[in-house]
């Protein structure tokens, strides 16, 4: 066990935090229990998993899920199948660090490099995470300004006051911050279930969505849309975001466990293995709702639901939703984008403590990593929402924007968690798999050179 040093935050704002446990406010925090049934250990264990999956459901995939759907119906499933399928792997590697090493990534990364080279992966980080938080807000911005008709800068000024409520929500406990999480995550999935079950897709062909395809992957599409392989790089490229691998190897610590006993350290890996998978795979359906909405709803008008603004607006008319479309079901879904939009932003203010303590030995107030965060994430959006005057579709190209950078910094994330999670050096006898550490190289390399092609196209054009 890893002994806390820290100055007196009552005469600092900077306190020194090394050789401190990841999170130490809430690390070993959950007790969990030794005997019992499995359903017992698994409510004990279940909580982290919901805050990983938050981020594969985040504002930044919508468009592309649902654009994915109205441009190739249900081809694009079998992405979404893979894609989730790749998110457990890694996440199974980032929970079990913590728990082994009981340390998290970012601290395993800077224990294991130089100073100057610590400090620019934290750079890379803290930018990344940046770029996610201005997804949250332009997300959350919007979600307002359809919801209760506020012009476009006063909402993106609303969001920065959520930071009063991610304080309060602090100060309830890591608990009820997980069953928050997972209550709005269920409130997402009902509401996309009832629009798809009113959307009445054709079943057979949604099924078969999910046997890959050959077209998924080509280069060629009807005039005016996007290539199916740019689709399949949207959806593949943004779905592992750099600040879950952080996050997770972070929260699988927070559960109290006896780590001399390799017993239990293997069940508390068990259980953080379903927790995770579980809640992804609730993510994986949300997202494939997200897709067969837009099969369902909007094939073949494709060019009308190219952002949120315009999602909402479909499903209120009769053109293009047919006999469902309805004002409730506009309104369904901006609530749904507002959830979305705010748990994803709890979760980003916990990464950001990891990565400042992991990386920089420093710790700072919540309340003021919050507003640093958060006020250089509203600087982009403010500056681009008063040059177009609240034109969503400019909020929208800063969004794919900020992907971009998330597709960047990727692999600075996912190389070092492959290679500690696979060395026995490191992780003894709870190391990967030799099928893991290769089917892992396999999906860095993958991921690696469609996030690449990703922005190429971008910055060319092709996208």
């Amino acid at each position: 066990m890893k002994n806390s040093t820290s100055i007196d935050p009552k005469h600092h704002l900077v306190e020194k935090a090394d050789d401190t446990l990841s999170l130490g406010d809430v690390n070993s925090s959950i007790e969990a229990p030794k005997d019992g049934s499995f359903w017992r250990k698994l409510l004990a264990f279940s909580g982290p998993g919901a805050l990983v999956a938050v981020g594969y459901m985040d504002p930044g995939n919508w468009v592309t899920s649902v654009g994915g759907g109205a441009q190739y119906r249900y081809v694009l499933l079998s992405v979404v199948l893979i894609s989730s399928l790749i998110a457990m792997m890694l996440q199974y590697m980032a929970g079990k660090l913590g728990i082994v090493k009981q340390e998290d990534l970012a601290q395993a990364t800077r224990d294991r490099t130089n100073k100057p080279g610590g400090i620019a992966l934290w750079l890379m980080t803290e930018l990344a995470l940046m770029a996610t938080d201005m997804a949250e807000v332009i997300g959350g911005a919007i979600a307002l300004h359809l919801l209760f008709g506020w012009s476009m800068i006063a909402s993106v000024l609303t969001t920065a006051f959520d930071v009063i409520l991610l304080l309060l929500l602090m100060r309830f406990g890591f608990r009820k911050i997980e069953a928050i999480v997972m209550t709005l995550i269920i409130t997402i999935l009902v509401i996309f279930a009832y629009l798809v079950i009113l959307s009445k897709p054709e079943l057979s062909a949604m099924f078969g969505g999910y046997l890959p395809q050959l077209q998924a992957v080509s280069t060629h599409g009807p005039k005016g849309v996007d290539s199916p392989l740019l689709m399949t790089l949207g959806i593949v490229g943004a779905t592992v975001m750099p600040h879950n691998l952080y996050l997770h190897s972070s929260i699988s610590q927070t559960r109290k466990i006896d780590r001399e006993s390799k017993s239990a350290v293997h069940e508390a890996i068990r259980f953080m293995t379903w927790d995770s998978n579980i809640q992804l795979s609730l993510a994986f359906v949300i997202n494939s709702l997200l897709l067969i909405l837009g099969a369902s709803l909007f094939f073949g008008h494709a060019d009308s639901v190219g952002t949120f603004g315009s999602m909402y607006n479909a499903l209120g008319d009769n053109a293009i939703a047919g006999a469902v479309a309805s004002p409730i079901l506009s309104t369904l879904f901006a609530v749904a984008l507002l959830a979305s939009g705010q748990n994803s932003t709890i979760t980003g203010t916990l990464t950001g403590e990891i990565i400042m303590e992991g990386f920089l030995h420093m710790r700072i107030p919540m309340w003021i990593r919050r507003v640093v965060t958060r006020g250089l994430a509203l600087i982009p959006v403010i500056i681009v929402t008063l040059i177009y005057g609240g034109e969503e579709g400019q909020l929208d190209k800063l969004l794919i924007q900020s992907q971009v950078f998330l597709s960047i910094a990727l692999p600075f994330a996912m190389a070092p968690l492959i290679m500690f999670t696979s060395s026995k050096k490191i992780m003894g006898e709870f190391a990967n798999p030799k099928w893991m550490t290769i089917l892992g190289w396999i999906v860095f390399v993958v991921l690696t050179g469609l996030n690449i092609k990703l922005v190429i196209d971008i910055f060319t054009g092709g996208a």
